[in-house]
């Protein structure tokens, strides 16, 4: 794994670590979300997250003028939980829609992307619904490209401000353990980002660098012949992100659902994540070809989804009260910050992104209330 030098940066390790053929965590098609995984992400909670987005989805696909086809676009789509309740409830309930819509999953890890295809098709069956391992793989689309918390699994680089000068953080063997070791910066793009969005970063202090999101989206981009990208993850605009409250960074493993700062105990066991800036996803977007349409909090772009029919999409039909109340607290830790009855929400943490390309000034339900 280590290169002829005996290191490799710490982005190659992330890399190796997430996404190798055989043992990386992402490929090895073990099960990562809810009870059983190691973290929970919004559609393990309740469908109101994918029912409230297949509205923002009708909205979009209207603005657009209805085109006879309206291609949906998952990237990185977990368990095909969210693609269940997004398809079911624009079945039920934009019929006309359902008629246009056609759904793309884009999963590289093939045990991952074989689960998600059986369980989208025993209930949709695949004329509307394909599942692919790259964005190389597909044409020119009509829609809107979607991901919830991808961004923040992309392999990043690690520096920080050593005896004044920027090092990079690489990996190398120590009598049997991987450890860390500064070096050289392996690329002038890291320090690019670093002075574009870091300003001086402070003695002693780390930062990441997503140089991945910059391409990811520039594909995106390039993909996209007309319509939204809609980009949900924890993360923030970079005068928020890299202060001096964060002096070691956000880099976290999450194994069982605790997380740590143990990089290195247990390589392709364990994920590995870092908060995404948004505004270099933002800058990057913009270079590619896409407009900046709107950002905003999680809690605010649901709200605003939700608040039009006083969240009646909550609810499941013959549900017994004890069901609902479960409901309304699993939508108020989707919806809630900071701390939420003993446990953290989601409202602040996570943040959306939009981004169009060839819409002349849309006006979306979900960033009614965002701040300007």
């Amino acid at each position: 794994m280590l290169g002829e030098s005996g290191r490799i940066t710490f982005e190659r390790y992330m890399e190796l670590c997430l996404y190798h053929p055989e043992y990386g965590y992402y490929m090895q098609g073990r099960t990562r979300t809810g009870i059983e995984g190691d973290y929970f992400t919004s559609p393990d909670l309740h469908p109101i997250f994918a029912r409230l987005i297949a509205r923002q989805a009708a909205e979009m696909w209207e603005i657009l003028g209805r085109p006879p086809q309206f291609t949906w676009v998952e990237m990185g789509a977990g368990r095909g939980l969210f693609a269940v309740d997004f398809l079911h409830w624009v079945r039920q309930s934009r019929s006309d829609f359902y008629d246009a819509l056609a759904y793309c999953v884009v999963e590289p890890g093939p045990r991952q992307r074989a689960r998600v295809v059986d369980r989208v098709s025993r209930e949709f069956g695949g004329t509307r619904f394909q599942a692919i391992d790259s964005l190389e793989r597909l044409d020119p689309v009509t829609g809107c490209f979607f991901s919830n918390e991808l961004v923040d699994a992309f392999p990043v680089a690690v520096v920080a401000r050593v005896a004044g000068r920027l090092k990079e953080i690489y990996v190398v063997a120590d009598d049997g353990h991987l450890v860390e070791k500064p070096g050289p910066l392996s690329d002038s793009a890291v320090a690019v980002a670093v002075a574009r969005y870091a300003k001086q970063l402070d003695p002693g202090h780390r930062m990441e660098v997503n140089r991945r999101a910059g391409q990811w989206i520039s594909s995106v981009a390039a993909k996209l012949a007309q319509g939204f990208v809609l980009t949900i993850d924890y993360g923030n605009l970079a005068p928020f992100l890299y202060t001096a409250e964060r002096p070691g960074g956000t880099l976290l493993a999450y194994t069982g659902h605790t997380a740590s700062e143990n990089f290195y105990d247990a390589p392709g066991e364990q994920d590995l994540t870092a908060h995404v800036n948004f505004s270099a996803l933002i800058d990057s977007g913009m270079e590619a070809g896409l407009s900046f349409t709107g950002f905003t909090t999680q809690e605010r772009f649901l709200m605003a989804l939700g608040e039009a029919n006083e969240f009646g999409d909550l609810y499941d039909p013959g549900q017994t009260e004890t069901e609902k109340l479960q409901a309304r607290l699993k939508l108020k830790r989707l919806i809630f910050p900071g701390e939420s009855d003993g446990t953290r929400g989601m409202g602040n943490i996570f943040k959306v992104l939009l981004q169009h390309k060839a819409v002349e000034t849309p006006s979306l339900t979900g960033l009614s209330t965002a701040r300007r």
